[in-house]
């Protein structure tokens, strides 16, 4: 049986990672085990369309430590490590993806740094991306690089969702009213103590990626508008740019008139036309992000919603029962 407080939880959310989760409880067990304390696992199942769900209550047969929180529809990876943060029960939580990237050796580190320096807060920092693409990579360090100047030099650059947090800062996390919160700059907004362990960043295991270019640029998105109101100072700075160069385009065809030689302004007439034009589109744009927003918190909608949960319910969900038998 699971304990009812176990010294130490791990979350790990997934969606169609059937092909993994032999390595991952393999790999995972291995390390837990070793550590000769009471433990649990939260895996969340974030509505995925393959027999990750079967292998999961396959799995949890022979690993009673093994939780399976299922989620009623594909509701994004923030919010499936959300919902398994909060039903971790652990005095640390550590969140870690399922596709072995994030290697799980590094939690015996992070576990034994976080109590030696009685810290809060430990993070996973990649030491070494050239698994990734060099797009990847660019595109990464420009994210981490305008996240810093953002919100602010406690974000660590180049630490993803492999963290570990004390029971102190789940709760913490738990108090916030945000619904859908970006766990990778809200984490170091808290203000608890914090280490850092360095790990060397592995190829995906198997299967593929679940964070297309579309996930990353919306988590981008949703990272600025979340933490900063900078995009609607620019709209300004960007509107007060407009009007300076407008004033300069009177100036000069003041003195065209005066020149005799108007006809012949229609260049400059058409450009003032289609660069006023794109900054009231792009102000627009940018106001619309930040009242999409506002419209979001007002409707209050959870950002998931759970439809079983092992520790709640030990009985196989109906529909996978014939599959397991």
């Amino acid at each position: 049986m699971v304990a009812a407080e176990p010294a130490l939880s791990v979350v790990v959310p997934m969606y169609n990672e059937e092909s993994v989760l032999p390595l991952l409880v393999t790999r995972l067990r291995g390390v837990l085990d070793a550590l000769g304390e009471p433990y649990e696992v939260v895996a969340v199942d974030d509505g995925s369309t393959d027999n990750t769900l079967v292998a999961l209550h396959a799995a949890r047969r022979g690993w009673p430590q093994l939780r399976v929180v299922r989620l009623r529809r594909n509701s994004g990876h923030q919010p499936a490590l959300l919902a398994g943060l909060m039903r971790a029960r652990g005095a640390y939580v550590v969140s870690i993806d399922a596709d072995l990237q994030d290697p799980p050796e590094t939690i015996v580190e992070m576990l034994r740094l976080a109590r030696s320096d009685q810290l809060d807060i430990v993070y996973g920092v990649r030491g070494d991306r050239t698994v990734d693409t060099p797009f990847k990579r660019w595109t990464a360090d420009l994210y981490y690089r305008l996240m810093r100047r953002l919100v602010g030099k406690q974000v660590p650059a180049h630490a993803g969702d492999f963290r570990l947090l004390s029971r102190a800062a789940v709760e913490a996390l738990r108090e916030l009213p945000e619904r859908t919160p970006v766990l990778r700059l809200v984490v170091p907004w808290l203000g608890f103590p914090s280490g850092e362990v360095e790990f060397l960043r592995a190829e995906r295991a198997a299967g593929r990626t679940k964070y297309p270019m579309s996930r990353m640029m919306s988590l981008a998105a949703d990272s600025v508008t979340s933490f900063s109101a900078a995009p609607l100072r620019f709209a300004t700075w960007l509107g007060l740019a407009g009007v300076a160069v407008c004033g300069v385009l009177v100036v000069v065809a003041v003195v065209a008139f005066f020149l005799g030689a108007t006809v012949s302004g229609w260049p400059s007439l058409y450009v003032a036309v289609l660069f006023l034009g794109a900054v009231q589109l792009l102000c627009l744009g940018l106001l619309g992000e930040y009242v999409a927003r506002i419209y979001t918190a007002v409707q209050a909608r959870p950002a998931y919603f759970v439809a079983g949960d092992t520790a709640d319910d030990t009985d196989t969900p109906a529909e996978l029962a014939d599959t397991l038998r």
